[in-house]
């Protein structure tokens, strides 16, 4: 069974952000055996002086395979009430993959451009039959929570902040490694020119410190450049801003 998880609203101006705890409640599930975490994406929402957030209103979501429901509902539930920081207003949503409706989906379109209110929020979720509650606070977070099971659900919005994979990015050696191993071993679905350009998997790519995975077509994919240098690789990961361009 696919699980989408989605978060919000998890910190305050001094504390951690909500990736972070993302990958937190990503860590205890697998360190809990409760199911195994394919990957974290981020999603950027409406940034709007009637909508209250702590730096950039961002959620986040994580996929898993899990089998049991009712107690990962529980585990996530606990353990978000337990890391959720003082003054916060955790919403976390928790839905089957495969049951997110076009309207869940429009939901996070929607997020990312108008001022939403939460009962509409749980109203769309008591229709869909998701899980979906406010934790902490005023519980607020529900609106982005519910909006990153849609948008992760799309296949084609926002970029992973974690990856289930034999090698982190920011671990490999020197920042270079060949498009092949990427793929084999760094959990990258697909490296993809963005001149368009054919790549040989034998190339070598430079991961600067945006190596930034973005989701395209259910995909991670890593956008990269084409260099000109005596440096020993022929690509670069494509420049922060074009990443945040394409995945906010």
């Amino acid at each position: 069974m696919r699980l989408l998880i989605g978060i919000d609203d998890t910190d305050n101006k001094d504390s951690r952000g909500t990736g972070y705890n993302s990958r937190q409640l990503a860590t205890a599930i697998e360190a809990k055996r409760f199911g195994k975490v394919h990957g974290i994406t981020r999603h950027q929402l409406f940034v709007h002086p009637d909508i209250p957030y702590t730096s950039q209103n961002s959620s986040a979501c994580l996929e898993i395979t899990g089998e049991n429901y009712n107690e990962i509902i529980e585990f996530c539930r606990n353990f978000m009430l337990n890391i959720g920081a003082v003054g916060s207003d955790v919403g976390i949503c928790i839905v089957e993959k495969e049951k997110v409706s076009e309207e869940i989906i429009k939901w996070g379109v929607d997020a990312k451009s108008i001022v939403l209110k939460m009962d509409d929020a749980v109203v769309k979720a008591e229709s869909n039959d998701i899980y979906l509650e406010g934790l902490t606070g005023t519980k607020i977070g529900i609106i982005g929570a519910l909006a990153a099971v849609g948008l992760r659900a799309s296949g084609n919005d926002g970029r992973f902040i974690w990856l289930n994979s034999k090698i982190n990015l920011r671990d490999i050696e020197h920042g270079i490694s060949t498009i092949e191993d990427l793929i084999n071993h760094a959990g990258i679905d697909l490296v993809q020119s963005v001149e368009d350009e054919i790549v040989s998997s034998k190339e070598k790519v430079y991961l600067n410190e945006w190596a930034r995975p973005v989701l395209q077509n259910n995909r991670s994919v890593l956008l990269i450049e084409k260099i000109t240098n005596n440096n020993g690789y022929e690509w670069k990961c494509a420049a922060k801003e074009l990443v945040k361009r394409v995945s906010n």
